[in-house]
C-alpha cells in the first residue's frame, strides 16, 4: 500500500531521487528518464479519456491499461535483482498478451491501411495520437537505459517492460482510429509538392 501523507518532501532539491530499491541516483539518470516518459504517456491517456467521446469498450480497456502503466513505471524504477528481499512488481507476459488481444479485437472492424495517417481527428482521438508518440518516446528512453545498465541482467532492465511500451503505442494507434472513425481519416501523401509516380515508371527514369 502506498501512503502519501505529504506531497513535498524537499529530498529531491539536490538533483537526486531514489529508485524503488531505495538507491540514490541523479534525476538525469536514464532510468528516471524512462519512467518519467512513461508517466507522461499515462497523463496523456488520462486527458484523452477526460475529453470524452471515446467508445465505451476503449474506455474500459484504458482503465486497466492506465493502472498497468504505473506497473511499468515501477518496474523501470527498480533495477533487476536476482535475489530480491521481497517479490518486486514486474511486468509479465500475460499483460503483453492482453494488449495484443486488445489490438486484435479493435483491429478486426477496421479497414486495412494503404498509407500512414496524419495525426488529428476529434479531440479524444487526436489526444490518443499524442499519447502514442509519448509511449514511443518512453520506449526509446527505456532502450537507452537498457543499453547502459543491461537487459534482463543484474542491475538491468526488464525486457518485458520495454515490450509493453511497444505494444502500448500500437494499441493507442488503433484506438485513435476507432475514436476518430476511419471514414474521416486523412492519409499521408508523400511529396505533396510533386506528382505521384505513374504505375510502372521507375523513380530513376530519365536520370
Amino acid at each position: 500500500m502506498v501512503t502519501l501523507s505529504k506531497i513535498y518532501t524537499r529530498t529531491g532539491d539536490a538533483g537526486t531521487t531514489r529508485l524503488s530499491d531505495n538507491s540514490e541516483v541523479r534525476k538525469t539518470d536514464l532510468r528516471v528518464e524512462a519512467y518519467g516518459h512513461t508517466d507522461e504517456a499515462n497523463s496523456a491517456i488520462g486527458l484523452a479519456v477526460a475529453l470524452g467521446g471515446l467508445p465505451e469498450r476503449v474506455v474500459e480497456m484504458l482503465a486497466l491499461v492506465r493502472n498497468e502503466i504505473f506497473d511499468v513505471g515501477a518496474d523501470l524504477s527498480n533495477p533487476l535483482d536476482p535475489n530480491p528481499k521481497w517479490p518486486p512488481l514486474r511486468i509479465e507476459q500475460p499483460s503483453i498478451d492482453r494488449l495484443e488481444a486488445y489490438c486484435d479485437e479493435l483491429q478486426d472492424d477496421l479497414p486495412v491501411l494503404r498509407s500512414f495517417i496524419l495525426p488529428g481527428g476529434n479531440p479524444s482521438g487526436a489526444q490518443l495520437h499524442v499519447a502514442r508518440t509519448i509511449a514511443r518516446r518512453a520506449e526509446r528512453a527505456a532502450w537507452a537505459c537498457a543499453e547502459q545498465y543491461g537487459l534482463d541482467t543484474d542491475g538491468g532492465v526488464n525486457s518485458l517492460a520495454i515490450k509493453y511500451l511497444n505494444r502500448l503505442s500500437d494499441l493507442l494507434f488503433i484506438m485513435s482510429r476507432v475514436a476518430n472513425g476511419t471514414e474521416h481519416e486523412v492519409l499521408w501523401v508523400p511529396g505533396t509538392d510533386r506528382s505521384a509516380p505513374q504505375p510502372g515508371v521507375s523513380a530513376d527514369a530519365g536520370r
